[in-house]
């Protein structure tokens, strides 16, 4: 693709020192930085406000970053906004990247107080500085992690968002079970010890090739199922026993509660308070999240509640291409 030549817009960087994330056991820093993207000829003042939640292993200044042969989403942005694809908006590109890889966007003992992060400091940060966004006038977008934090904060959260979009978001946990092996598998070579293998993890020159999936795991337990015994390693569990990969019930209803499927069962109605809600999901997503997104929209078809749902012939990877329907969709709706 060659990318044009729009009137582009600015991007801007605030740093934030939390107080939030403060009580992380990460030990991560709590100084984060927003990139904030305010289209050509205008300062922000009273545009609605998208924040952009990405997927694992990112973070936010990654959207924003220039990028070879396709383009970054500031440039997406321009050429949406020129071509009158979209109206107007500005959108927020905050760090939220840990040392476990990535994030779920949730409050947790162990990552952080994510979601106070966004939405009581994030927030009022950006929305004081450029003037735009407000209440009815928010929304929040992702892919992957990014797509769960998008379910999670549409589902319980419709007094802060107004909109929102899940691309290939995380769903149907029972699905996922199936990382557990392979994470056991990696764990019998450093004595089944989250520890070890976290230390051989840290001291590689270079990634094996099953360090982010295993990585990946990690991150979700400590978002869904934090230890809270302090003295256990980064307050990392998993819910399975680790000779024989059963699951432990009390920790597994723990993740459950935060699978989105559930979420739509208990918390579906709040989504008929968003004045739009958009998914999808790829046919041959490669980690099965085509079906817990299809029982998503069940879900919601079956409360009557109003929504956007639509699969695209694609896998999991390198699908950006889809904020060109997420983004108008989005900013159409808070206008």
């Amino acid at each position: 693709m060659q990318k044009s030549d729009y009137p582009r817009g600015t991007v801007s960087r605030l740093s934030i020192d939390s107080d939030v994330l403060k009580s992380n056991r990460l030990g991560d820093p709590t100084r984060r930085d927003v990139d904030v993207y305010v289209p050509a000829n205008h300062d922000g003042t009273g545009l609605p406000l998208l924040v952009d939640l990405v997927g694992f292993t990112a973070g936010g200044p990654l959207h924003t970053a220039w990028k070879p042969f396709f383009e970054n989403v500031p440039e997406r942005l321009d050429r949406l906004i020129a071509t009158g694809e979209m109206p107007p908006v500005a959108v927020a590109f905050p760090d939220c990247f840990t040392s476990l890889g990535g994030n779920q966007y949730v409050n947790s003992s162990v990552v952080g107080r994510w979601e106070d992060f966004l939405i009581d400091e994030m927030l009022p940060a950006v929305e004081t500085r450029f003037g735009c966004g407000g209440t009815g006038r928010r929304g929040v977008f992702g892919k992957s992690s990014g797509g769960y934090g998008a379910f999670s904060h549409a589902f319980r959260r419709p007094d802060i968002w107004a909109a929102a979009a899940s691309h290939s978001g995380d769903a149907g946990f029972d699905l996922m079970a199936a990382d557990f092996p392979m994470v056991l598998r990696a764990l019998a070579r450093h004595g089944l010890s989250i520890e070890n293998w976290f230390r051989a993890y840290e001291k590689r020159q270079k990634h094996a090739d099953e360090d982010i999936p295993v990585l990946l795991v990690l991150a979700q337990a400590a978002s869904y199922d934090p230890d809270p015994d302090l003295d256990v390693f980064k307050g990392l569990r998993l819910p399975v026993d680790l000779e024989t990969c059963e699951l432990i019930k009390d920790r597994w209803k723990n993740w459950m509660a935060c699978d989105p499927v559930e979420l739509a069962k208990t918390h579906g109605h709040n989504i008929a308070k968003l004045k739009a809600f958009y998914v999808d999901c790829g046919t041959v997503d490669q980690y099965n999240l085509l079906y817990g997104n299809r029982r998503i929209h069940r879900t919601l078809k079956e409360l009557g509640v109003e929504h956007t749902y639509e699969e695209f012939e694609d896998n999991h990877n390198s699908v950006d291409y889809r904020m060109d329907v997420s983004l108008p969709f989005l900013a159409k709706a808070l206008q």
